[in-house]
């Protein structure tokens, strides 16, 4: 559990303890301890957008989406502004209201970080999606990544720095003081000693991109990395920048779990490579799976991981999907210790190859949204690890215009589907999917983006967390009472 969580957990437990405290341990005050919590929709929401990319070519569009959410009134205010050093720029996206998507762009190496803020009825679920186009150079392809909230905590499985490959990790402070942070690195020997690592200062509403071959003099194809905030919040993200296959953003992986899904591996996979590590004090022993559309199977000769404490591992499982696409299952073949997971994955032939991330992914939970869809190239995966799942996909109406539409999947335990999505009709623009439970277990999704670049297959997958904007707030009887002891 990262700190922010704690801190809400803590918050919500002093309100608590103020208005019910009294009236559940007073003579003759009703016991309210087994009142369930309400769900209401947040009020506040903050975002970050990373710098997009060092390229002159590249062109960078921001989309912007919160789904309508019940008990929500008005139509809030939300932007997303430069994150130049406390200097209020220009808006780069403006939303109006829930349930219709904005959009914003720039273009070259220039554009930078964003930092944003929703309140009202833009803030439950409020989502950025940005994605860059690079028709040549390092890095070509499509990059794309969903803006993070800020936090404290995170994890990086998957970045490296091998001599193609130009990964940096971007850390962005949306607050008024500065922060502090920590970047460890673990090989797979254990950690990488760097004292360069330490002590990075984020200057208030800034922006710092670390390039992580100046950490350490050794070359390290494989690389988790644990990024900390000593003090203040930061936004993170990894720029993964390769000579030869393209490149993408890799989005900080869930939160350690002795079970794991990493969900939407394409169908035309040319290589998949699984990068696991375990930060606890014990080592982990993992069975590996692949939920196809007609069931669970063994990839050949991996179906099982042992992992070193402290100690990165990879894994190239190859062809793995073989035409059909599919999602990996990672779970506890004996004792359940944490871990954390992600997929780099290769398409294309050649010089034609291209590449992209799939971290380890919390469940869709009470819903799910990911912005900029077009029209054509957008591919959805749905995959149930267990039981059974039905779920509904909305999707919005288009930025420039068009109408929502709506379409029901059931997913089968084990398995992985993966289709089209809903587009809206007479759409204009992009558009946002939203994803919500209808009925059965637990589903965990992602969203494939792809476009021609040429003879380059440039594709970029994000996955679908639950979008965290409903909290649960303890219900309680107020008396006044507890201030006069």
């Amino acid at each position: 559990m990262n700190r922010t969580t704690l801190s809400l957990i803590a918050a919500v437990t002093a309100l608590a303890a103020v208005t019910g405290f009294a009236a559940a341990t007073t003579p003759g005050g009703d016991d309210t301890s087994g009142k369930a919590a309400a769900r209401l929709p947040v009020e506040r929401s903050s975002l970050l957008c990373p710098e997009p990319s060092q390229s002159d070519l590249a062109e960078t569009a921001y989309t912007s989406y919160t789904p309508a959410t019940k008990g929500t009134e008005g139509a809030g205010e939300a932007e997303l502004t430069p994150a130049k050093g406390g200097k209020k720029g220009k808006a780069v996206v403006t939303p109006k209201k829930p349930g219709t998507p904005a959009a914003g762009d720039a273009s070259g190496s220039d554009a930078p970080a964003l930092a944003g803020t929703a309140d009202g009825a833009l803030a439950p679920g409020w989502t950025v999606q940005q994605t860059t186009s690079v028709d040549a150079g390092a890095g070509r392809g499509l990059l794309g990544v969903n803006c993070s909230a800020p936090d404290t905590d995170f994890y990086f499985p998957g970045a490296s720095t091998a001599k193609d490959r130009s990964d940096y990790i971007h850390l962005t402070n949306p607050d008024d003081e500065a922060a502090v942070v920590d970047v460890q690195m673990y090989g797979p020997n254990g950690p990488v000693k760097s004292e360069v690592g330490e002590g990075i200062t984020v200057g208030p509403h800034s922006s710092v991109p670390v390039l992580l071959s100046t950490l350490t003099d050794k070359e390290y194809p494989n690389l988790t990395l644990h990024v900390t905030a000593r003090s203040g919040r930061v936004g993170a993200a990894v720029s993964d920048v390769d000579d030869k296959v393209g490149g993408d953003w890799l989005p900080a992986a869930a939160d350690p779990a002795s079970s794991l899904v990493l969900p939407g591996i394409p169908k035309d996979a040319k290589n998949v490579r699984l990068v696991a590590f375990a930060p606890g004090q014990d080592d982990a022993d993992l069975k590996v799976q692949l939920a196809t559309s007609s069931g669970k199977i063994a990839p050949a000769g991996h179906d099982t991981l042992h992992l070193k404490s402290g100690m990165t591992t990879a894994v190239d499982l190859g062809a793995v999907t073989r035409g059909e696409a599919g999602s990996l299952i990672l779970t506890p073949s004996e004792d359940s210790v944490p871990v954390v997971a992600a997929l780099r994955v290769t398409r294309g032939k050649g010089a034609n190859q291209e590449t992209a991330f799939i971290p380890a992914t919390r469940g869709i939970g009470a819903r799910a949204t990911v912005a900029d869809n077009r029209s054509k190239g957008s591919t959805l995966a749905l995959t149930a690890p267990e039981s059974t799942g039905k779920v509904k996909v909305t999707a919005s109406p288009g930025t420039e215009g068009g109408t929502a539409a709506t379409k029901e999947y059931t997913v089968k335990g084990g398995t992985t589907l993966s289709v089209t999505p809903p587009v809206p009709s007479g759409l204009k623009g992009s558009y946002a999917l939203t994803v919500e439970p209808v009925s059965g277990g637990p589903v965990h999704g992602s969203r494939m983006l792809e476009e021609k670049q040429g003879s380059v297959p440039a594709f970029t997958v994000q996955t679908l967390p639950d979008d965290r904007g409903m909290v649960s707030v303890p219900k309680s009887d107020e008396d006044l009472s507890v201030l006069q002891k």
